[in-house]
């Protein structure tokens, strides 16, 4: 019997902002604004989510992944569709329980075989795995191919943030509250990385211009001699990513196009306004 692999992400991958023909199933999360509950891009999008923010300090946001139930009707609607396998790509489960809940909704569906990969990381890491999972699916690839090449991927990629505020990383949980005392008590403005699927902090630094200013720095020392894809993702910050786009192309007079993309609403309610990450992908050779 042949195999029909279906590929499933989150939305914490931003698949939206790129252009792709692949039929990729999401596990969408929702954000909470106060009273008011929102499914992520469906109902609300990166610029929207970022202006509400702007006109209305009062509101702090917060956000839920899918419920295993709903996790279950699409691994079942996936088996009504003839699929027998199913490639979830998740999140870092250090950041969220979508990786966990995938597990526990794929243990009520014995018709579908499914492996939950975790990324270990976010936007266009991950998106960078689940269109490359979707591409070895057109082209036959079994899971197990599929697979060994996202491993590649994860051990091959590096992102630093460069954070306005520390408030949302910390009141979200995705930093110790130690750390985020600090940093706000001193107004620094840290750069961050993600480090084995975990946020840690790199360098805490005094004004967030120093900071983008260090998180290119680390690019550049990191990325000579090698051949690499950059991104660059952002929270409603496009002056900052047009800055760095300028910078990347004076280093290489070679480079015609740095991808960059919105981090959307689910991403940006943990990292907060106007934070700014650069990253590569090393390819390969």
């Amino acid at each position: 019997m042949s195999k029909k692999i279906a590929i499933i992400s989150c939305s914490n991958a931003n698949l939206e902002y790129f252009e792709h023909h692949y039929d990729i199933k999401i596990f969408r999360s929702m954000l909470h604004l106060g009273d008011e509950d929102y499914l992520d891009y469906t109902d609300i999008k990166a610029e929207d989510f970022y202006k509400r923010l702007e006109e209305d300090k009062s509101i702090f946001p917060s956000t839920s992944f899918m419920p295993i139930g709903q996790m279950i009707e699409i691994y079942e609607g996936l088996v009504e569709e003839g699929y027998t396998d199913a490639l979830v790509i998740s999140i870092s489960k250090e950041m969220s329980g979508i990786f966990n809940a995938a597990l526990m909704a794929a243990n009520e569906v014995e018709e579908l075989d499914v492996k939950v990969f975790d990324s270990k990381s976010l936007a266009f890491p991950q998106a960078k795995m689940v269109l490359t999972a979707a591409k070895m699916v057109e082209e036959g690839k079994s899971v197990a191919e599929i697979t060994e090449e996202l491993y590649y991927i994860r051990d091959h990629n590096k992102i630093y943030f460069a954070v306005n505020t520390l408030t949302y990383l910390v009141k979200n949980g995705r930093l110790s509250n130690a750390s985020g005392f600090i940093g706000n008590a001193l107004k620094l403005k840290p750069v961050l990385t993600i480090d084995d699927g975990k946020v840690t902090t790199v360098e805490k630094i005094r004004t967030f211009r120093k900071a983008v200013e260090h998180i290119l720095d680390l690019y550049f020392k990191e990325t000579t001699g090698l051949d690499v894809e950059p991104f660059i993702i952002h929270a409603n910050n496009p002056d900052t990513r047009d800055y760095i786009i300028s910078r990347l192309k004076e280093n290489d007079s070679t480079l015609k196009d740095v991808f960059s993309m919105p981090l959307t609403a689910v991403v940006g309610a943990h990292a907060g306004p106007k934070t700014i990450g650069i990253g590569y992908y090393i390819k390969k050779k």
